[in-house]
Formats: structure tokens, sequence, C-alpha cells
């Protein structure tokens, strides 16, 4: 019987310790903010499934920054959701944000150094991204950079209920990686009955969205930073039959918003479109892998230089 309970005890560690090793027991943290929704906890590291990521004291996935720009500084400050921040199938030296940091590097720019901030969580939308420059400023940045997706101008207002609720927004660690693989991937999720009532909110979102991105811009021209929006579509808008309906008219509604704020808009789904097999730049339905990233780092970049040749 001892031998039996010594077996038993030494697999659960052997099992315990090879959870550890793809990052089970150590998912990254949130917390809830009432403005902005919720936050990834400020100073963080953790590896998951191989890929490193690290989350620096203003809640962004970059490296530790100063508040005020360094001198002789390029700053880039990138707002956006899960396609921004890479989420735990993207490595850190694979987001956008870094992609672009170094396209931006073998340019020939009067910047000593260049510094491009991923401020992001999942799941946020311009009026959550809205909420974080709001508390925390734009860091000096000479360029400030939206990404969104088409599902962000369908966004609900910013909400905290999923913190610490939802499996996919712990607000604490796991005891065990066993633990964590058993809430996240076994058992049943419990209801958030105050979700529903937020998904739920009527109204004109898009107008919402596109009022917040509007606000976003005006902070931007009172910091004289840059403004720019670039929006990725839903890999099934790529495919035929292409947009839907509700999709098609909130688009012109976009388009016809940047024109009239005189704001750069890169739309991604003409380029996406002109792909013999768009599905390759995907990691699921509304993700980009490494070089999806890679062709929107590109587009950014394009941009920004075109910004900077008019200074």
């Amino acid at each position: 019987m001892n031998h039996w309970i010594a077996g038993l005890l030494a697999s659960g560690l052997l099992l315990e310790l090879g959870l550890r090793l793809f990052g089970f027991g150590n998912p990254l943290i949130y917390i809830a903010d009432p403005q902005i929704g919720y936050l990834l906890a400020p100073n963080q590291q953790t590896r998951r499934f191989g890929k490193r990521i690290a989350i620096n004291q203003y809640s962004m996935r970059s490296p530790n920054i100063t508040a005020t720009r360094p001198p002789e500084t390029l700053r880039v400050l990138l707002l956006g959701d899960s396609i921004v921040n890479g989420g735990w199938w993207t490595d850190q030296s694979q987001t956008i944000s870094a992609l672009l940091q170094q396209q931006l590097q073998s340019q020939s720019l009067p910047y000593h150094q260049v510094e491009v901030l991923n401020a992001s969580a999942n799941s946020w939308a311009p009026r959550n991204q809205l909420a974080y420059l709001q508390r925390f400023g734009s860091f000096e940045a000479q360029m400030i950079v939206l990404v969104i997706n088409t599902d962000d101008l369908f966004a609900a207002a910013p909400t905290s209920v999923v913190v610490g609720r939802d499996r996919n927004y712990p607000n604490r660690k796991p005891v065990l990686g066993l633990i964590e693989v058993l809430q996240r991937y076994l058992l049943k999720p419990k209801p958030i009955p105050e979700l529903a009532a937020v998904q739920a909110e009527a109204g004109d979102r898009v107008g919402a969205n596109l009022a917040a991105v509007q606000q976003i811009q005006q902070l931007a021209e009172k910091q004289n930073a840059k403004f720019m929006l670039l929006m990725t579509p839903l890999l099934r808008e790529v495919e035929p039959p292409g947009p839907r309906d509700y999709e098609q008219k909130a688009r012109q509604r976009l388009q016809a918003f940047a024109q009239t704020n005189r704001i750069p808009l890169i739309d991604c789904l003409p380029l996406f479109n002109s792909l013999k097999q768009p599905e390759t730049i995907y990691r699921d339905h509304i993700h980009l892998n490494p070089s999806g990233n890679q062709r929107v780092s590109t587009l950014i970049l394009q941009q920004i230089l075109a910004l900077l040749h008019q200074e």
C-alpha cells in the first residue's frame, strides 16, 4: 500500500512538473478597473507553450519603459486588443509591436533609438483603449496607432465582471498546474449573469466606438502626436461572400468617419483579399499568425514613414 501511495505521488509530481513546463499554473493575471474594464496586472512574466510573455509596469506587453520619452527617441504607442497583444500563442518577439520596432530600427531615421509600446489586452475595443489613454497618457509618443478588427466596431462598453470569474481572465495564480487544466479544459464554466446585461447594451454601438476613436484622435492631437487607424478583417470576411451586410455598413461608416476627421485609415481587407491563400496568415477565425503580424507591421511602417516624411 505504501508503495502504491508513493507511486501515485510520484506520478502526480511528474504530471505537475510536465504541466509547469508548458506554463500551466502560471497564467497571466488580470486586474479589474472601473473605467478601463480590466488590465493585465503589471510586472509579470510567464512562458506558455514555449512562448515568452512579459508585461511591464504599465500593463503593456513591452519591456519596462520610462514615463517620459528618452531624448532622440522615436516612440510609437500601439493600442489594440488580442491581435496586437498576441496572447499566449505569440512569442514576445513575434508580436506586431516587436516586429514594427525591428523594422523601424532598420530604417535611416533621425533618431538614436526606437520604442514601440504595446498597450493591449484580450477583447479590448476603442472604449477600453480610450480609458487606458485617459488613465496613463500617451507616454510622449510621437505616433499613436490604433489597431482594431471588425468585431471591435460592435463592442459593448468596458466591464470588469469577467475578472476572476471567466477562466480567460484569472485574478490569481492556481495552486497547481493541474488545477488550471481542470478549470480551463475539463470543468464547465460557471455563467456570469451580469455579463448578459453588458452584452445586451442598446443603442448605436458603432457610433459609440467611433466616438471613442475620435476622442483618441483628439488626445493624440493635444499631445502633438500623429494618429492613425488600422483595421483587420475576420477570416470569413476575406473568404466569399465577404463581409455581411451589417459589417459592410459599419465599414462604410468607418471610412466616412476617417475621411471626415482626416484620420489615416489602413483597411487590411483589400490586401488580404489579394492573397492567394489568405487563411495562411491566420491562426484562427480572427487572430493572425506571425506571418500575418509581419504584414500588418509592414503596413504600419509604411504609414509611419509617410507621416514622418511630411514633417
